[in-house]
């Protein structure tokens, strides 16, 4: 079975109500996503909380900053509207979001770590480019990967959805994105490299894996894991430095792993996992 055919099987095991409470806690299941207009907008998004850096910061306040301000410096109203409206669909820059009141979190203890961080919430956020991950991931280092080769895949798994001129947009923002993420370098040719993990961005990962029911090693190889793209030995290590920060509790011994998420988790949230 493929990686593709494992995730599609995972999200067919979701229940409803297993949906309904993962988007609660600001997950996606909506069949489009903000790949087949823009990329994940790194740049953007640094901008943009570089301008708002106030984690307890409202919706509202980053609307006002992106459409009224323009702190984003972009050239007419329509696409100011509509940059603020994608970054919603990507992060929701809403603080009772607990992915997004996550990734303040961990995006302002590690500045090194902000790309995975970012693709982390977005992966969580848009079926396409979710969808997209397994063939990425699946290449072999070095490899030159094709916006054809990746437009093939796209349509593979829904025949004839998209237009050719919507294929070829959103293979080159996906492939944009892998590029930001440090898993592929190049600007026209790409080429799978190794993305470099931290310890934030490795507990935003295991948070989100958290969040998704995984608990003891199983946390180290969910979906969310495997972007990474790191032996789990490291993985372990980055996290052991995390909990060293005070980011993250971790506690390993043999082959009993546990890992908290105080300063993250409250009793509701915690009600919604637990449902």
């Amino acid at each position: 079975m493929s990686g593709f055919e494992k995730v599609e099987q995972f999200n067919e095991m979701i229940t409803i109500a297993e949906q309904k409470n993962l988007t609660q806690l600001g997950f996606s299941f909506e069949r489009g996503g903000a790949h087949t207009a823009r990329t994940m907008m790194l740049d953007e998004l640094s901008e943009l909380l570089a301008f708002i850096s106030k984690p307890e910061a409202e919706k509202s306040e980053y609307q006002q900053a992106i459409v009224d301000i323009n702190c984003l410096r972009k050239r007419s109203g329509k696409t100011r509207t509509l940059t603020y409206r994608h970054l919603v669909d990507l992060y929701s820059l809403n603080p009772s979001n607990t992915l997004f009141n996550a990734l303040l979190f961990f995006w302002n203890r590690d500045p090194q770590g902000q790309q995975l961080i970012a693709l982390l919430c977005s992966y969580a956020r848009d079926s396409i480019f979710r969808a997209t991950a397994p063939f990425i991931l699946e290449t072999p280092e070095g490899t030159h990967v094709t916006r054809e080769s990746l437009e093939e895949f796209i349509d593979s798994k829904e025949p004839g959805r998209f237009s050719k001129a919507t294929l070829k947009s959103t293979a080159q923002n996906i492939n944009s994105t892998w590029t930001k993420s440090g898993h592929f370098k190049g600007r026209i040719k790409k080429i799978r490299t190794k993305p470099v993990p931290t310890a934030g961005s490795v507990s935003y990962a295991l948070f989100i894996s958290y969040l998704t029911g995984a608990r003891g090693q199983a946390l180290f190889h969910t979906e969310y894991m495997k972007l990474l793209d790191s032996p789990t030995d490291r993985l372990i290590e980055l996290a052991k430095e995390a909990s060293l920060k005070g980011w993250i509790i971790f506690k390993h011994a043999g082959n009993v792993i546990e890992v908290l998420f105080p300063k993250l988790i409250n009793a509701q949230t915690m009600e919604l996992i637990n449902e």
